[in-house]
Protein backbone atom coordinates (compact mmCIF):
# COMPACT_ATOMS: atom_id res chain seq x y z
CA UNK A 1 0.00 0.00 0.00
CA UNK A 2 1.55 3.29 -1.13
CA UNK A 3 0.40 6.20 1.03
CA UNK A 4 0.49 9.48 -0.89
CA UNK A 5 -0.58 12.07 1.63
CA UNK A 6 -2.41 12.60 4.84
CA UNK A 7 -5.11 15.17 5.54
CA UNK A 8 -6.23 15.80 9.12
CA UNK A 9 -9.00 13.20 8.82
CA UNK A 10 -8.04 11.20 5.74
CA UNK A 11 -5.25 9.08 4.38
CA UNK A 12 -4.80 9.04 0.60
CA UNK A 13 -3.43 5.96 -1.11
CA UNK A 14 -3.41 4.22 -4.47
CA UNK A 15 -6.21 1.71 -5.05
CA UNK A 16 -5.46 -2.01 -5.40
CA UNK A 17 -7.57 -4.82 -6.83
CA UNK A 18 -8.68 -5.72 -3.28
CA UNK A 19 -10.43 -2.34 -3.07
CA UNK A 20 -12.63 -3.01 -6.10
CA UNK A 21 -15.79 -4.07 -4.19
CA UNK A 22 -15.87 -0.97 -1.98
CA UNK A 23 -15.07 1.35 -4.91
CA UNK A 24 -17.83 -0.26 -6.98
CA UNK A 25 -20.23 0.20 -4.08
CA UNK A 26 -19.39 3.91 -3.70
CA UNK A 27 -19.64 4.41 -7.47
CA UNK A 28 -23.07 2.75 -7.57
CA UNK A 29 -24.39 4.86 -4.71
CA UNK A 30 -22.79 8.12 -5.86
CA UNK A 31 -23.99 8.17 -9.48
CA UNK A 32 -27.18 7.58 -11.38
CA UNK A 33 -25.16 5.96 -14.20
CA UNK A 34 -22.11 4.39 -12.51
CA UNK A 35 -19.06 3.00 -14.22
CA UNK A 36 -19.29 -0.75 -14.78
CA UNK A 37 -17.22 -3.10 -12.61
CA UNK A 38 -15.29 -4.09 -15.75
CA UNK A 39 -14.43 -0.49 -16.56
CA UNK A 40 -13.18 0.11 -13.02
CA UNK A 41 -11.21 -3.15 -13.10
CA UNK A 42 -9.63 -2.18 -16.43
CA UNK A 43 -8.40 1.13 -14.99
CA UNK A 44 -6.19 -0.86 -12.62
CA UNK A 45 -4.33 -2.37 -15.59
CA UNK A 46 -3.34 0.82 -17.42
CA UNK A 47 0.08 2.20 -16.56
CA UNK A 48 -1.18 5.75 -17.14
CA UNK A 49 -4.20 5.36 -14.84
CA UNK A 50 -4.16 6.14 -11.12
CA UNK A 51 -7.04 5.65 -8.70
CA UNK A 52 -6.60 7.45 -5.41
CA UNK A 53 -8.62 6.49 -2.34
CA UNK A 54 -9.45 8.64 0.67
CA UNK A 55 -9.73 6.61 3.86
CA UNK A 56 -10.22 7.17 7.55
CA UNK A 57 -9.55 5.04 10.58
CA UNK A 58 -12.59 3.92 12.54
CA UNK A 59 -12.93 1.74 15.65
CA UNK A 60 -13.84 -1.11 13.25
CA UNK A 61 -10.89 -0.58 10.91
CA UNK A 62 -10.24 1.50 7.81
CA UNK A 63 -13.14 2.91 5.80
CA UNK A 64 -12.90 4.14 2.19
CA UNK A 65 -14.79 7.43 1.82
CA UNK A 66 -14.21 8.30 -1.80
CA UNK A 67 -11.90 8.12 -4.77
CA UNK A 68 -10.55 9.89 -7.84
CA UNK A 69 -9.60 8.29 -11.15
CA UNK A 70 -7.09 10.12 -13.32
CA UNK A 71 -4.74 9.58 -16.22
CA UNK A 72 -1.27 10.99 -16.63
CA UNK A 73 -0.55 11.17 -20.34
CA UNK A 74 2.64 12.95 -21.42
CA UNK A 75 2.54 16.25 -19.54
CA UNK A 76 -1.19 16.27 -18.79
CA UNK A 77 -3.34 15.06 -15.92
CA UNK A 78 -6.86 14.17 -16.97
CA UNK A 79 -9.38 13.67 -14.17
CA UNK A 80 -12.02 11.16 -15.22
CA UNK A 81 -14.07 10.52 -12.10
CA UNK A 82 -14.38 11.83 -8.55
CA UNK A 83 -16.79 10.12 -6.17
CA UNK A 84 -17.57 10.47 -2.47
CA UNK A 85 -19.63 8.01 -0.49
CA UNK A 86 -22.98 9.84 -0.16
CA UNK A 87 -22.91 9.23 3.60
CA UNK A 88 -19.65 11.19 3.86
CA UNK A 89 -20.23 14.16 1.58
CA UNK A 90 -19.37 17.69 2.69
CA UNK A 91 -16.41 16.51 4.74
CA UNK A 92 -13.66 17.46 2.28
CA UNK A 93 -13.17 14.00 0.77
CA UNK A 94 -13.22 15.20 -2.86
CA UNK A 95 -10.95 18.12 -1.94
CA UNK A 96 -8.47 15.69 -0.35
CA UNK A 97 -8.24 13.32 -3.34
CA UNK A 98 -8.09 16.25 -5.78
CA UNK A 99 -5.24 17.82 -3.79
CA UNK A 100 -3.38 14.49 -3.90
CA UNK A 101 -4.01 14.05 -7.64
CA UNK A 102 -2.66 17.52 -8.39
CA UNK A 103 0.41 16.86 -6.22
CA UNK A 104 0.94 13.60 -8.15
CA UNK A 105 0.66 15.50 -11.45
CA UNK A 106 3.20 18.09 -10.36
CA UNK A 107 5.55 15.31 -9.26
CA UNK A 108 5.19 13.79 -12.74
CA UNK A 109 6.01 17.22 -14.25
CA UNK A 110 2.57 17.70 -15.77
CA UNK A 111 1.91 21.16 -17.18
CA UNK A 112 -1.88 20.98 -17.33
CA UNK A 113 -4.83 19.31 -15.60
CA UNK A 114 -8.14 18.83 -17.41
CA UNK A 115 -11.59 17.52 -16.58
CA UNK A 116 -15.22 17.57 -17.65
CA UNK A 117 -18.01 18.32 -15.20
CA UNK A 118 -21.77 18.35 -15.52
CA UNK A 119 -23.10 21.80 -16.21
CA UNK A 120 -25.65 21.26 -13.39
CA UNK A 121 -23.11 20.06 -10.80
CA UNK A 122 -22.73 23.31 -8.85
CA UNK A 123 -20.91 21.63 -5.96
CA UNK A 124 -18.20 20.21 -8.22
CA UNK A 125 -17.94 23.43 -10.24
CA UNK A 126 -17.39 25.36 -7.02
CA UNK A 127 -14.73 22.89 -5.86
CA UNK A 128 -12.84 23.06 -9.15
CA UNK A 129 -12.99 26.85 -9.19
CA UNK A 130 -11.55 26.84 -5.65
CA UNK A 131 -8.55 25.04 -7.15
CA UNK A 132 -8.34 27.66 -9.93
CA UNK A 133 -9.61 25.41 -12.71
CA UNK A 134 -11.10 27.61 -15.41
CA UNK A 135 -13.82 26.77 -17.92
CA UNK A 136 -12.55 26.63 -21.50
CA UNK A 137 -15.43 25.06 -23.39
CA UNK A 138 -18.56 22.98 -23.48
CA UNK A 139 -19.07 19.42 -24.73
CA UNK A 140 -22.71 19.36 -25.84
CA UNK A 141 -24.70 16.30 -24.76
CA UNK A 142 -21.58 14.77 -23.16
CA UNK A 143 -23.69 12.98 -20.56
CA UNK A 144 -25.90 11.26 -23.10
CA UNK A 145 -28.32 9.55 -20.70
CA UNK A 146 -29.48 12.89 -19.30
CA UNK A 147 -28.71 14.90 -22.44
CA UNK A 148 -26.57 17.20 -20.35
CA UNK A 149 -23.62 19.28 -21.44
CA UNK A 150 -20.20 19.09 -19.81
CA UNK A 151 -18.09 22.08 -18.93
CA UNK A 152 -14.45 21.49 -19.92
CA UNK A 153 -12.10 22.93 -17.32
CA UNK A 154 -8.32 23.28 -17.22
CA UNK A 155 -5.71 24.18 -14.65
CA UNK A 156 -2.18 25.25 -15.45
CA UNK A 157 0.21 23.40 -13.18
Amino acid sequence: MRKLSEAPEFQIRVMTAEDLPVVQDIEARAFKHPWSPELLRRELTHEWSVILLAEEETPDGTRVLGFLICWVVHDELHILNVATDPAHRNRGVARAVLTAALAHARQKKCALATLEVRKSNETALHLYKDFNFRPVGVRPNYYVDEREDAIVMVLDL
